[in-house]
């Protein structure tokens, strides 16, 4: 049998690369528990921390806003588990997305197009480096339309748009009492230094 491996970090031997399949897998015999929380990210397996009481009131407050603006044939993700490539799921804190994704076989993982996914929030307390430059890169190259970082203790937020499949052309730092908006839900409106 022939592994696919990946390149190493510094001073780290190879290790082999993980899809997709190799993750139901695991799942279906136990050796990934469902309760544990982890994304695969381009064949690796990352786990993810704990959340903090600072991660779930924004987390809670973002969705109760985007709830009141939503499409009506659009979901508000809350923790989804979004297959964005064969060797790529991820479980982003909040995502505007398509309610078709959901009209496929109930084993499987929703699996977004270019495009579909509206708007990606992270929300970071121990993960702000993480999420804004590696899954930042990951979100713009398959296509998310808006992706924003918030620091979840000052509140700060990254706003990155214009993808259009590559590197993102706008990214805007804004301070928490700044009015947070988007094109993409028009009447959507917020500011974090409010909630």
């Amino acid at each position: 049998m022939n592994l696919r491996v990946i390149e190493p970090a510094l001073d780290l031997p190879p290790r082999r690369a993980f899809d997709v399949g190799d993750v139901r897998r695991m799942m279906d015999v136990g050796v990934i528990g469902g309760d544990e929380r982890f994304e695969l990210i381009e064949g690796e397996i990352v786990v993810m921390s704990p959340k903090s009481i600072a991660h779930d009131r924004l987390q809670n407050a973002l969705n109760l806003a985007l709830v009141r603006v939503v499409p009506e044939d659009h979901y508000i993700g809350n923790g989804n588990t979004l297959q964005l490539a064969e060797n790529t799921l991820i479980e982003p804190d909040l995502a505007v997305l398509p309610r078709s994704l959901y009209a496929v076989d109930q084993q499987g993982f929703a699996q977004p197009k270019s495009g579909d996914i509206l708007l990606v929030i992270e929300i970071a307390v121990s993960s702000l480096g993480y999420d804004r430059r590696a899954k930042a890169r990951l979100y713009a190259r398959h296509g998310i339309r808006e992706y924003w970082v918030i620091e979840a203790n000052e509140r700060r937020t990254w706003v990155h748009k214009d993808s259009k499949d590559g590197p993102w052309t706008s990214i805007t730092e804004c301070a928490p009492g700044d009015v947070l908006t988007t094109p993409v839900l028009p009447g959507f409106s917020i500011r974090l230094v409010d909630l």
